[in-house]
């Protein structure tokens, strides 16, 4: 912990140093001192820099294992995929996670103090709003995935530490604290951060922007869930103000995204595209996802593969099956992975010779259809029915070819209708044992056709784990035969405490507590019970 942190506060430093030449012709104290004309420069570095897809989709149901004739992309990928303690460092890992997002805290925390030093001076109210959302936005993340679902049992569940201030001791003493906690501090920053914010940067995508941090809240506050449904208010308030008064202009073109070329980088690249009105943030993140997740032959044993595919890019829901973003496979004899192409692998060349790179990726943080059905959410929520299918209406005339609009009716025979998913006889309905109370059939129904917008909008992109945590969702682990049978070799119940991700060994060696691990493996029934044909 004292690593991550105190070394932060250093690379901070280093940030908008100019040119060797520079570096070699000023006095040390002049390249790295903090003023009030350099914070904007800071804040480059206010951004995590590693993305939470990979540990995302690995601990999802968006992946099933394969035979072991196909390897893993690395170690990191096994852990991941098994829900296991993971000792690795790689740019996707949990402990990338956790040093990226206190490194941008860190800055954020510079910045802050550069400002109140100079007398928070009304020039760097915008550099003070962007520092203030940032460091809420790097807390959020961790809590994320180190941290249960927020529940009604925040205030003993195990935080993150949330840090306000610069490190200056040697050998601080840092507290996980409650998740209630931390959710206080993240909302404090945020909307303090929110009335400062603003849209003048030279790419704004790249930057909180108002709309930006308005996306950023209405997905906090649903996640924050109150016991009096408050929170679900200021949801669709603060996605209202993202969207406008005709949200149908704001969502992606997604009939013209699915028209490009699928082969290569075409469709990824404009799907990240910073003049894309859709996209509200982009994050540039230091990854190997784009190799471990696309239809290459590496990482081929934990993949996203053609039976889970028929819950996601292939299912069928009410409003069919006909989506206008394309499937890429790779070409084995046993296929093992489906994928949209919204996310592709850019390159480092570390050395030519050598060949080695670093991998990178550019993450769609935020945008208007995952706030979209934000609000379709919280209106369901509040049993506000008519608002939440208009909202999903709006997304079926965007993302599929359906030309019927979807109704309470519709969306209550679909789902009222289905059976609950089981391994081996799998479907898009899964029973959900969320924290609060779904009150009726409607509500439950409702909620079962946004999840399933979420999760075919958000492929890829890791936000399918918090769903399954925040709705108390049991997942398993299967593996797909070469006879086309499955094998269940280990599931995530609703109370398993391998749902928060456990925070970096070096960080429990450093004396932070850990998440706790009391739960007992599963054992494997025998295959008469577990196995099919399908």
């Amino acid at each position: 912990m004292k690593k991550y942190i105190i070394m932060a506060s250093v690379a901070a430093l280093a940030i908008g140093l100019s040119s060797c030449s520079n570096f070699l012709d000023e006095l040390p104290d002049n390249r790295t001192e903090l003023n009030e004309n350099n914070v904007g420069k800071i804040l480059l570095s206010a951004y995590p820099t590693t993305a939470i897809c990979e540990m995302g989709e690995m601990s999802s149901d968006n992946t099933d294992a394969y035979p072991n004739r196909f390897s893993s992309f690395n170690r990191l990928q096994e852990d991941l995929y098994k829900w296991a303690d993971s000792a690795e460092q790689d740019q996707d890992s949990p402990h990338a996670l956790w040093e990226s997002c206190y490194m941008a805290i860190s800055a954020c925390n510079e910045v802050l103090k550069v400002i109140e030093d100079a007398g928070n001076p009304a020039s760097l109210s915008a550099e003070k709003g962007e520092a203030l959302v940032c460091r809420a936005y790097a807390h959020f993340l961790l809590a994320n995935i180190f941290c249960n679902a927020y529940s009604s049992q925040a205030s003993s569940d195990l935080g993150i530490p949330y840090m306000k201030t610069i490190e200056t001791t040697v050998s601080p003493d840092y507290q996980r604290g409650t998740l209630e906690e931390v959710y206080q501090n993240i909302e404090k920053d945020l909307l303090e951060g929110l009335d400062l914010v603003t849209d003048i940067y030279a790419v704004p995508k790249y930057h909180f922007t108002k709309k930006a941090a308005q996306a950023f809240a209405a997905r906090f506050y649903l996640y924050y869930v109150k016991s009096d449904k408050s929170n679900y208010t200021k949801v669709i308030d603060y996605a209202t103000k993202v969207l406008g008064s005709n949200p149908a202009t704001s969502v992606r073109d997604w009939k013209s995204l699915g028209a490009l070329d699928i082969n290569g980088s075409v469709q990824p690249n404009a799907y990240v595209d910073a003049t894309n009105g859709a996209n509200l943030l982009l994050v540039s993140a230091g990854s190997y996802w784009g190799y471990v997740h696309a239809p290459y032959g590496l990482g081929e044993r934990y993949a996203h593969g053609p039976k889970v595919g028929n819950e996601t890019c292939n299912s069928v829901g009410p409003w069919g099956s006909d989506y206008y973003m394309g499937v890429w496979s790779n070409s084995s004899a046993l296929p093992t992975k489906i994928v949209v192409m919204k996310i592709t692998q850019y390159k480092e060349v570390v050395d030519a010779v050598a060949g080695t790179i670093n991998g990178h990726m550019i993450n769609a943080a935020f945008t208007t259809d995952e706030t979209l059905l934000c609000r379709a959410e919280a209106y369901a929520m509040k049993e506000m029915y008519p608002q939440a299918i208009a909202d999903l209406n709006i997304w079926r005339e965007a993302y599929t070819r359906s030309t019927t609009p979807l109704t309470t009716e519709s969306i209550n025979d679909f789902y009222g209708s289905m059976e609950y998913y089981t391994p081996t006889e799998s479907t898009v309905k899964k029973k959900l044992n969320p924290d609060f109370t779904i009150t009726n059939e409607t509500q439950e129904n409702v909620i079962h056709c946004i999840l399933h917008a979420r999760r075919l909008t958000t492929l890829h992109e890791g936000l399918r784990w918090q769903d399954i945590k925040r709705y108390g969702i049991t997942i398993y682990r299967r593996l797909m035969n070469d006879n086309g049978t499955i094998t269940v070799t280990d599931k995530l119940e609703p109370n398993d405490p391998r749902r928060a991700i456990q925070i970096p060994s070096d960080v429990i060696s450093a004396g932070l507590k850990p998440n706790p691990r009391t739960c007992l493996l599963y054992t494997s029934p025998s295959p008469r019970d577990y196995a099919a044909s399908r």
